[in-house]
C-alpha cells in the first residue's frame, strides 16, 4: 500500500472518476456503482476525451446494467494502466508526474529514502540505477467500488413481468464488478442484504485462489464490532472471506448516517484492536469448514485489513488512529470535495462549501431510504425542494427509481421523495383533521425527502457540460460536518501534505478532537429523538433512551482515560477535553422524557 489514506465513496458523482485523477499517484479511491445511467454517460465522456471507441449500451440489451458497469470499470482500469506506463518512462524532472509521485508518498515509504538519495547522487551511473529502482516502485492505487446493499429494487421486463432476482439492482451491479478486469474490492455498505450476500458465493471471482490470493475482494463498511462479526460470519458460512473491515463513524461522516445505539468511535476501534486475532480465528474456523466440505483445505487464514473513516481532519488525528489503534489506513472523504484534482464537484457547489458556516451542515431526514442523511443547506437541491413546496408542488419527478420502496398506496413501490408519493401522503394527512402544530410537523416530515438519484449525479453533468435538455441541474451533496473547517479550494499536493503533517490547511485550534465532535453529534441525536417522540412516549422508548445515554456515559469515561494517550496533539486541544466531556455529561443529564 503506497499511502496510508484512501478516498472513500463520495455520493454518486463526486468520486465517479476519482481513480482517473489520483490512482496513478498510488492513491486508492472508491466508485459508486449504484447509478448505471451516470456510469454510461461518464464512460461516453471519457471515451471521447481519450479518443477511444465508444459503443452505447442501451436499456434494450440483456443485462445492460451489469454490462454498463463492467465496461466503465474496464475503461477506468485501462486508462489508469496507460497513465502508469507513461509515468514509468518519464524523465525525473521538476513538474513531471514521476517526480510528483515520489514527492507525494509518505516519508515512511521505503522508496522515499531512495528518492532523496537519487536527487543528491552525483555519479551518473549510480543516479541512473536509483531511477530504475524507483520506477519499479510505481504502483496504481486501488480502484474499488461501492454497493449500498439495501439499494436493490427488483426490475421488470417490457411486459411488466418481474425479472429473476439476479437482475435486481444490487446483484446486477455486483455482477458488473465481478465481470470487470479490476483486481480490487467491492465495499458493501448500509447493512446486510441476504440475497446479495448469497449471490456473492455464486460468483467465482470472489473465491480464494490456489495461491491464497483473491481476484476480487470483499470489504464491509461497518459502524461497530457486532455488526462486523454478524455479517462476516454470514459470509464465511458461504465460503466468502472478508478482506477488510472499514469502520466508519456512525454520525461524524458524510452521506447516510447510520447511528449506533450510543456506541462511540473510540471504544469501537478499541474493541476491534483487542479482538483482531479472535475475530480472524473465529471467521477462519467457519470459512475453513465450509471449504473442507467442498474438498478444499486452506491451511492459513487470509489477511484482514482494518481501516477507519469519518470526521478525520488533521495529521495528528490521522497518525493517532494508525498508531494507537493499529489500523492500516484512514479514509479522508469530505475534505477531498474541496480538491478538484481528486473529485468531481460543480463550481457553484464548490464555492458554497468554501464559504459555509457550521449551521449549513446538518443531519436530516432527506433520504428516501429512511436513514438520517448529512445534508447541506446551501445546496441547489435544497433550494429547489423549498421552491417546489412554496409553489404548491412538493416532491420530485421520479425517473431513475433506484430508491423506490414504499408500498403504502399500491403494489408498485414509490420513492418517498417523488411527487406521486408526496401528493398522496399530503392528501392522506389533510383527511386526518389534525391541529395546526401536528399537521405542520407531519407535513415537514413528508416534504423533507429529496431526490438523491438526480441530485447526486448532477455535479458530474454540470462539471463536464453533459447535462441534457430539460434535465434536472440541482445538486445534492452530503458532506461531513467536518468540512466546515476547510475554507478554501486546495490542490492535491496541499491536501496530501496536510494529511502527512507537512502543511496545515485548517490553522484553527478551536476545532475539537474528532472523538469530541462525534460525541456532541450523538448528544444532539438523542436530544432530537426525545423531542420528536415527546408526544408518543412508551416504555420501549424510555428504555432505548436510557440505554443510549448509558452507552454515551461509558464512552465519556473511556475518553477521560484516553486523554493521557494523545501524543502529537497541541496542548490546547488536549487541555480542552476534560471540560468538553463534562459539558456533554451535563447536557446528557438534562435529556429525558
Amino acid at each position: 500500500m503506497t499511502h496510508s489514506f484512501h478516498i472513500p465513496v463520495l455520493g454518486l458523482a463526486f468520486s465517479i472518476d476519482s481513480p482517473l485523477k489520483v490512482a496513478r499517484f498510488g492513491i486508492s479511491s472508491v466508485i459508486s456503482i449504484v447509478d448505471d445511467e451516470l456510469i454510461e454517460r461518464i464512460r461516453a465522456y471519457y471515451c471521447t476525451l481519450n479518443k477511444k471507441e465508444y459503443h452505447p449500451i442501451t436499456k434494450k440489451e440483456p443485462d445492460y446494467r451489469a454490462h454498463r458497469i463492467s465496461s466503465y470499470l474496464n475503461l477506468v482500469s485501462n486508462i489508469v494502466q496507460e497513465q502508469i506506463e507513461h509515468m514509468r518512462i518519464e524523465f525525473f524532472e521538476k513538474g513531471s508526474e514521476i517526480d510528483r509521485y515520489f514527492q507525494l508518498i509518505p516519508e515512511s515509504h521505503p522508496a522515499k529514502n531512495i528518492y532523496y538519495a537519487m536527487l543528491s547522487e552525483t555519479d551518473i551511473l549510480e543516479k541512473a540505477k536509483k531511477k530504475q529502482i524507483l520506477r519499479s516502485f510505481i504502483k496504481a492505487g486501488d480502484i474499488d467500488v461501492n454497493i449500498m446493499s439495501k439499494v436493490d429494487k427488483i426490475n421488470y421486463d417490457k411486459d411488466g413481468i418481474a425479472l429473476d432476482d439476479t437482475y435486481s439492482d444490487a446483484l446486477a451491479a455486483l455482477r458488473g464488478f465481478a465481470q470487470s478486469d479490476l483486481q480490487s474490492s467491492v465495499i458493501l455498505s448500509a447493512g446486510m442484504n441476504p440475497r446479495l450476500y448469497a449471490y456473492l458465493a455464486e460468483l467465482p471471482a470472489f473465491c480464494q485462489q490456489e495461491d491464497g490470493t483473491f481476484q476480487k475482494k470483499i470489504t464491509l463498511k461497518v459502524s461497530d464490532y457486532r455488526s462486523a462479526l454478524i455479517q462476516a460470519k454470514f459470509l464465511a458460512k458461504k465460503g466468502i472471506w472478508v478482506s477488510e473491515f472499514r469502520v466508519e463513524s456512525g454520525l461524524n461522516c458524510g452521506g447516510h448516517a447510520f447511528a449506533t445505539e450510543g456506541f462511540l468511535l473510540g471504544p469501537i476501534l478499541s474493541e476491534f484492536k483487542n479482538k483482531k486475532h479472535e475475530l480472524q480465528e473465529e471467521l477462519f474456523s467457519i470459512y475453513q469448514n465450509y471449504w473442507l466440505q467442498k474438498g478444499c483445505n486452506f491451511q492459513a487464514a487470509p489477511p484482514i485489513k482494518y481501516t477507519v473513516q469519518g470526521g478525520v481532519g488533521t495529521s495528528s488525528e490521522h497518525q493517532f488512529l494508525l498508531k494507537h489503534y493499529e489500523f492500516d489506513a484512514v479514509g479522508w472523504g469530505s475534505p477531498f470535495l474541496l480538491v478538484p484534482e481528486a473529485t468531481t464537484v460543480d463550481d457553484e457547489t464548490l464555492l458554497a462549501l468554501t464559504t459555509s458556516e457550521e449551521e449549513d451542515f446538518y443531519i436530516s431526514g432527506a433520504s428516501p431510504l429512511g436513514v438520517p442523511f448529512n445534508n447541506f443547506r446551501k445546496s441547489s437541491a435544497e433550494r429547489l425542494r423549498l421552491k417546489r413546496i412554496k409553489d404548491g408542488r412538493p416532491g420530485s419527478p421520479c425517473k431513475k427509481k433506484y430508491l423506490v420502496s414504499n408500498l403504502d398506496f399500491s403494489n408498485e413501490p414509490l420513492c418517498t421523495a417523488s411527487r406521486a408519493y408526496q401528493d398522496k401522503k399530503i392528501k392522506e394527512l389533510q383527511a386526518k383533521s389534525l391541529d395546526q402544530k401536528t399537521y405542520n410537523m407531519e407535513y415537514d416530515l413528508i416534504t423533507e425527502k429529496t431526490c438523491l438519484c438526480d441530485g447526486l449525479a448532477a455535479p458530474a453533468y454540470l462539471k463536464y457540460n453533459i447535462l441534457k435538455h430539460k434535465e434536472q441541474d440541482a445538486v445534492s451533496i452530503c458532506p461531513s460536518p467536518n468540512t466546515v473547517w476547510f475554507k478554501n479550494k486546495f490542490s492535491l499536493d496541499q491536501m496530501i501534505n496536510h494529511i502527512y503533517g507537512k502543511d496545515d490547511l485548517i490553522k484553527n485550534d478551536k476545532r475539537p478532537f474528532l472523538f469530541i465532535s462525534e460525541l456532541y453529534l450523538y448528544v444532539a441525536h438523542i436530544k432530537k429523538y426525545v423531542e420528536m417522540n415527546a408526544d408518543t412516549v412508551n416504555d420501549k422508548k424510555i428504555k432505548y433512551v436510557e440505554k443510549f445515554k448509558n452507552q454515551l456515559i461509558e464512552g465519556i469515561a473511556y475518553y477521560s482515560r484516553l486523554k493521557n494517550e494523545l501524543k502529537g496533539f497541541s496542548d490546547q486541544i488536549v487541555e480542552c477535553i476534560p471540560e468538553q466531556l463534562k459539558s456533554a455529561e451535563r447536557e446528557l443529564a438534562e435529556i429525558k422524557f
